[in-house]
């Protein structure tokens, strides 16, 4: 998706052409795939049980970091939204803050991925026994089954209130 919002980005500056649904469906992975599922089994389970252990300070330094990259994540996704239905309202200097948060979040994301990856949780396996690991791997499988369910209980509730 990080590659299909950075194509689209070159298109923009191109063209100037918005696709603003295409904007939407980006809003929606990064919120719901990228920060929800994926940052919540982090922040609500792994980073839980981290607090438990004993960390190295370059492990703690770095836990902190990704929790504050999270957050920062957050808000600009926030800001392309709010821009996006700017755009659509018709304010088209809005296209200026798309590009600029699409521009940040398209070379944030690989970047925090091979952090993630590469510097963290291979070496955040080590303070857990395997029945540590199995235990957390059986927990971040609840979280994703219940996350279908979360993500549509939410629209239709936000559905039936606009329409009581």
């Amino acid at each position: 998706m990080v590659n299909l919002l950075d194509a689209e980005l070159g298109d923009i500056e191109k063209t100037s052409h918005l696709n603003t649904d295409f904007i939407s469906v980006g809003v929606d992975f990064f919120r719901t795939y990228a920060d929800r599922t994926h940052h919540g089994k982090e922040e609500l389970i792994l980073f839980r049980e981290l607090s438990k252990k004993q960390l190295l300070p370059e492990d703690e330094r770095m836990m902190e970091r990704l929790i504050q990259e999270h957050i920062w994540a957050r808000e600009a996704v926030g800001r392309l939204c709010a821009a996006n239905g700017q755009y659509i309202q018709g304010n088209r200097d809005a296209v200026k803050v798309i590009i600029y948060e699409l521009g940040k979040l398209t070379r944030f994301y690989p970047m925090h991925i091979e952090k993630e990856d590469e510097h963290f949780f291979i070496p955040a396996m080590e303070y857990f026994s395997q029945e540590e690991r199995s235990a957390m791997l059986d927990e971040f499988w609840e979280f994703d089954r219940n996350m279908i369910h979360e993500k549509y209980r939410k629209l239709v509730e936000g559905y039936e209130k606009s329409n009581a």
